[in-house]
C-alpha cells in the first residue's frame, strides 16, 4: 500500500470517519488499530521486530519507573535511621540497576536494527581483510529484509527509554498506549522521529472533529503530493540515468545530475514528510516539524538544524550532549588550555563529540563506505570551520565585512549549498571512490557547451516539456519558502485566513496541478520515497 495510492487514501478516509464516530474517550484505540493493520498489510510477518521493540521498552522502562518509586519510598522509610553515606550507598545501587536496564534495552533494539541494516556490509568488510592475510570467501547472504521504519520507531524508543531513566518522562503504564506511540501509523513510514513528551499525550487526547482542521491537514497533504509527484518523480528519472554509468556522461551532466539530487531529495523527503503530518493534522495531532527551508541556511550548522530536525535534536540530545559534557571530554578540554590555549581547548573536544554524532548519522542513512564518508564530511568541515572561527573573523575584521549585510549573507547561502552538494556526492555514487570521481569531474570536466548535446539525457524518458515543469515546480517551491521565511508564517495559514473561495480556487489549482503535471500513469513507474528504506 504505497503512500501516494488510491488505496492509502481510502485506508486514511475510512479510518477518519471511524475515528471521528467513535466514542472520544477510546479515540486512541481507532489509532492503535489502523496503525496495526496498516503495518500488518505492508511488512506482514515483520511485524514481530516491532513488537519486540514494544515489549521490550515497555518492561524495561516500566521496570526502571519501578525502581525509581521504591527508591523514594525506601529513602523516606530509613529517613531518620540512615546516615548521609548510606543514604548514597543506596541510590547509587539503584540507580546501577536502571542504568543496566537501560542498557540492555539500548543493546537489545539497536542491536536488532543494528543486525538487520549493517550485517551483510560487516561481514564483506570482515572478507575483505581476511582476504589480505590470505584467507578468501564470500560474505555470507541471509536474505534479511529491513522491516518498513524500523529505524524511525527504534530511535523514537530508545529515545524514550533514555527519557524514563533520566526522570525527564514517567512510564507509561497502558502497554496498548505505549504501542501505539510506536506504531502511528502515518509516522512509521519516514518519521519525523517523535518525543515522548510531544507526541504521546496528543495521541490519547480526546479530539473533536474541526472542519478547518481537516482543510488545514488535507492542503498539507496536497503540498507534499505536488513536490512528490510533479517534481521528485520526474527529477529522479534523470538522477537514475546518469549515476547507472558516469562514465558515459561530461562532468557538466554530472553536476547537473547533482543539482537535481539536491532539488529531488528536498521534494521527495519534504513532501513525504508533510504529507505524513498532513494526516496526522487530520487526526488533530501535530507532528514535530522536519524541514524549515534548509537551503537557506547560511552556514553547515545551521544547515543540519533545519534538514531532518527530528534526527538532528535526536542525536543532538542522545549523543552529542552526553559526549561533550562526559568525563573525558571534560578532561581532555581542562588538559589542553593551558597548553593550547582557551579556544582549542573549547573546539576540540566538543568537534570530537560532533564529528562521531556526524559518523552516526552517516552509518544511520546506510551500510556503505559512501554514507560514512559523507557524515565524516559533514563532521571535519563543520570542526574545521569552528577551529579556524578566530582567524575568519580577524580577516573578516580587516577587510571590513559587514557580515550582517545581504550580500555577505547571500554568498554565505551558497557557499553553504555548496558544501551540502558535495555531501550529496557521496549519496547518489555507488561507492566512496566513485564519487570521489564524479566529484573530480564535476570540476575539471565541466563544459558549458555540453548542454548543446541535451539529447543524450533522453534514455531517462524525459522531454524538454518535463524539464520545464521541474523548473516551475522549483519556482513555486521557491516562492513559497522565500514568504515563510520572510514572515515566519505557514502559507497554510494566511491562506486559511483569506475568503472561502479563495481558498477553494486555491484547493483546486493544486488539484488540477498534481492531475496535469503529476509524473504517473502507463508505463511511469513512481520511485518510493527516499526515506522509506530507514
Amino acid at each position: 500500500m504505497e503512500l501516494i495510492s488510491v488505496q492509502f487514501a481510502l485506508f486514511v478516509a475510512i479510518a477518519l470517519i471511524v475515528y471521528y464516530l467513535f466514542p472520544k474517550k477510546k479515540q486512541w484505540i481507532v489509532l492503535l488499530a489502523a496503525s496495526y493493520i496498516y503495518y500488518l498489510l505492508i511488512c506482514n510477518k515483520y511485524i514481530i521486530y516491532m513488537l519486540v521493540t514494544t515489549v521490550s521498552t515497555y518492561l524495561g522502562a516500566r521496570a526502571i519507573d519501578a525502581l525509581r518509586i521504591k527508591q523514594a519510598e525506601v529513602v523516606k522509610a530509613h529517613k531518620q535511621e540512615w546516615s548521609r553515606e548510606e543514604r548514597k550507598s543506596y541510590k547509587n545501587k539503584n540507580l546501577s540497576k536502571r542504568r543496566w536496564i537501560m542498557i540492555g534495552v539500548l543493546l537489545l533494539n539497536f542491536g536488532i536494527l543494528g543486525f538487520l541494516k549493517y550485517f551483510h556490509f560487516t561481514a564483506e568488510i570482515v572478507v575483505n581483510f581476511l582476504g589480505l592475510f590470505g584467507f578468501h570467501g564470500t560474505a555470507p547472504d541471509l536474505g534479511l529484509l529491513l522491516p518498513l521504519g524500523i529505524s524511525f520507531y527504534t530511535f523514537q524508543t530508545m529515545g524514550y527509554i533514555i527519557d524514563v531513566y533520566q526522570e525527564k518522562v514517567e512510564a507509561e503504564h497502558n502497554i496498548a498506549k505505549f504501542a501505539l506511540f510506536v506504531s502511528f501509523f502515518p509516522q512509521i513510514i519516514q518519521g519525523p522521529i517523535a518525543m515522548y513528551d510531544d507526541l504521546a499525550h496528543q495521541l490519547y487526547e480526546e479530539h473533536d472533529f474541526e472542519y478547518d482542521r481537516l482543510k488545514s491537514g488535507a492542503l498539507l497533504v496536497l503540498w507534499g503530493m505536488f513536490k512528490k509527484m510533479v517534481i521528485a518523480d520526474r527529477a529522479v528519472k534523470m538522477i537514475q540515468l546518469v549515476t547507472a554509468d558516469t562514465t558515459a556522461f561530461s562532468g557538466t551532466f554530472i553536476l547537473m545530475a547533482a543539482l537535481m539530487y539536491a532539488l529531488q531529495l528536498y521534494a521527495d523527503f519534504s513532501g513525504g514528510i508533510d504529507i505524513v503530518r498532513g494526516i496526522g493534522e487530520m487526526f488533530g495531532i501535530t507532528m514535530a516539524e522536519n524541514f524549515r527551508r534548509p537551503y537557506f541556511s547560511k552556514s553547515l550548522t545551521e544547515y543540519w538544524h533545519r534538514w531532518h530536525i527530528t534526527l538532528g535534536n535526536w542525536v543532538r540530545n542522545y549523543v552529542f550532549y552526553p559526549l561533550s559534557i562526559s568525563k573525558k571530554f571534560l578532561d581532555m578540554g581542562k588538559w589542553m588550555k593551558p597548553r593550547f590555549g582557551k579556544h582549542i581547548s573549547k573546539v576540540v573536544p566538543t568537534s570530537l563529540a560532533s564529528l562521531l554524532t556526524f559518523l552516526i548519522i552517516g552509518i544511520w542513512h546506510g551500510a556503505n563506505s559512501k554514507y560514512v564518508a559523507f557524515g565524516l564530511w559533514n563532521g571535519v568541515v563543520i570542526m574545521l570551520i569552528e577551529l579556524f572561527r578566530p582567524v575568519n573573523d580577524r580577516i573578516g575584521d580587516a577587510l571590513h565585512i559587514n557580515r550582517e549585510g545581504k550580500f555577505y549573507q547571500f554568498i554565505a547561502m551558497v557557499w553553504t549549498f555548496i558544501l551540502v552538494l558535495i555531501g550529496y556526492y557521496f549519496d547518489i555514487a555507488e561507492s566512496f571512490s566513485s564519487a570521489m570521481d564524479m566529484l573530480y569531474r564535476s570540476v575539471f570536466d565541466l563544459h558549458l557547451s555540453d548542454l548543446h548535446a541535451f539529447d543524450v539525457l533522453a534514455p531517462s524518458g524525459l522531454d524538454h516539456w518535463d524539464y520545464l515543469v521541474i523548473l516551475a515546480g522549483t519556482i513555486v517551491i521557491l516562492f513559497v519558502s522565500i514568504i515563510q521565511e520572510r514572515s515566519g508564517r505557514k502559507i497554510r495559514d494566511m491562506l486559511m485566513e483569506k475568503k472561502l473561495r479563495v481558498q477553494w480556487a486555491c484547493i483546486f489549482v493544486g488539484i488540477f496541478a498534481v492531475i496535469i503535471f503529476g509524473f504517473y500513469g502507463p508505463g511511469m513507474d513512481p520511485a518510493e520515497f527516499v526515506y522509506m528504506q530507514f
